[in-house]
């Protein structure tokens, strides 16, 4: 099942109530719901089964993981998509009737209910509660719900220091990514797993679905543009999970001095990667649906341009526009303004001639049209490419040059192949899921 917007569930609430017995009765011994249980999460029910989508988070799976934790001092690596689904009761005030509803609960919120002793909470880029702009530094603090210390880990430092893992018995990670390469939370695994490595702390992952995870795209990274945008020569779009882009850092030998990371993944349960996922919480301030996450991969090649992929308005990355470009053939316009996510968008308040994408229908593929489209259509092309910017989103000299030289979509993708038919070779042998 697919949603175009995170809050359109509501019907799926009653399906829930419906099926509540089929899918806390007949699933693995591990998910059933106890009197005890009950007792313990304060009368929440962790059913451990998402009936919205068919499958099970790895932070779902409690009973996988809390003896994992038992009698651990904690550090976690979370952000506000961080959740537990849980079933809630409640009572009608008007009739007294008995109903449940599906909601959510962050799992920093849930293990310290079950005593579980959090050290600490390490925040990556847009901070704990998601609310930073891209890129903007993050400071250290405590957050004001838990009062536990929070270490950014895009702020001062972008890799635990040693004094952050002291006195530390385990990290957990649990972090919804989008599966493109340049979406930085997978940074924030391999320098956690380097600095975890260097300190012999084991991490526990807890898996989440890939929502761009059914394909693999785009150029792959060349080592010399190594960036906090792209640390590893991949593809922009890599088709894995957290849990397994883990097990390929490992595997690759990525990490410093050819460090091992003591990693255990909680996999997601009845899941495949031809499952299509709609995010329940948004991951980052700018990807506000399932089709902004969709035109990710395509639109995010404009952030190393000059132009506008919707940052200022309610369609981030689902339509892109300048002042430079051909008013007669861009027809579509609008005027980015500051607004959460975005205090500087680009062209912040001035007219902006581009394509509406709202609506546009992608599957299975990030394309290059719409920023060829865009160069071809730029009254003035020496203002459309920042280049070294670019160049870090691409991870590649060569996609510039492609687009300024006039080549097809279907030509510069030809020079892919090569790379993509290697890369899945060797994804292949990290994959958990078909």
């Amino acid at each position: 099942m697919r949603f175009t917007n995170f809050k359109n569930r509501v019907f799926l609430i009653i399906i829930g109530t419906v099926l509540l017995l089929i899918s806390c009765g007949n699933f693995s011994r591990s998910n059933k719901i106890t009197q005890e249980n009950k007792k313990k999460y304060s009368n929440e029910v962790y059913c451990g089964v998402s009936l919205f989508e068919g499958f099970v988070v790895g932070a779902n799976q409690m009973d996988l993981y809390l003896p994992i934790l038992k009698d651990k001092r904690i550090g976690i690596v979370a952000n506000q998509t961080s959740i537990i689904e849980i079933l809630k009761p409640l009572v009608d005030t008007d009739s007294g009737l008995e109903m449940t509803e599906w909601t959510y609960r962050h799992i920093v919120d849930s293990l310290k209910a079950l005593n579980i002793d959090i050290k600490k909470v390490f925040a990556p880029e847009h901070g704990f509660r998601g609310k930073a702009d891209a890129g903007e530094h993050v400071e250290d603090g405590i957050d004001t719900k838990t009062k536990l210390p929070i270490v950014s880990l895009h702020g001062k430092h972008r890799k635990p220091t040693p004094e952050s893992l002291e006195n530390l018995d385990i990290v957990v990670f649990d972090i919804q990514d989008v599966g493109v390469r340049f979406y930085t939370y997978i940074s924030t695994l391999h320098n956690v797993m380097e600095a975890c490595a260097e300190a012999k702390i084991p991490i526990l992952i807890l898996d989440r679905p890939n929502p761009n995870g059914s394909y693999v795209d785009g150029p792959t990274l060349k080592i010399e543009h190594q960036s906090f945008l792209g640390m590893h020569p991949i593809p922009l779009v890599h088709g894995m999970t957290i849990g397994e882009y883990a097990q390929m850092i490992n595997g690759e030998n990525w990490l410093a001095d050819g460090l091992q990371c003591d990693i255990t993944v909680i996999p997601i349960k009845n899941y495949s990667h031809y499952i299509a996922y709609s995010l329940p919480i948004r991951p980052s301030p700018n990807l506000p649906n399932d089709q902004s996450i969709k035109l990710y991969p395509s639109l995010g090649l404009f952030e190393g341009t000059n132009i506008n992929a919707g940052r200022g308005t309610e369609f981030q990355f689902q339509r892109y526009g300048a002042p430079f470009l051909d008013k007669k053939i861009m027809t579509f316009k609008y005027t980015p303004v500051a607004n959460f996510g975005a205090k500087y968008p680009k062209h912040q308040n001035t007219l902006c001639y581009g394509e509406d994408l709202s609506e546009e229908e992608l599957h299975g593929e990030m394309t290059l049209k719409w920023i060829i489209k865009a160069y071809q259509n730029a009254i003035d092309k020496s203002k459309f490419f920042n280049t070294a910017n670019f160049t870090i989103h691409a991870g590649t000299t060569e996609l510039q040059k492609q687009i300024e030289a006039g080549l097809s979509e279907k030509d510069i993708k030809a020079t892919w192949k090569d790379d993509l038919d290697a890369f899945k070779k060797t994804r292949e042998k990290y994959l958990i899921y078909n």
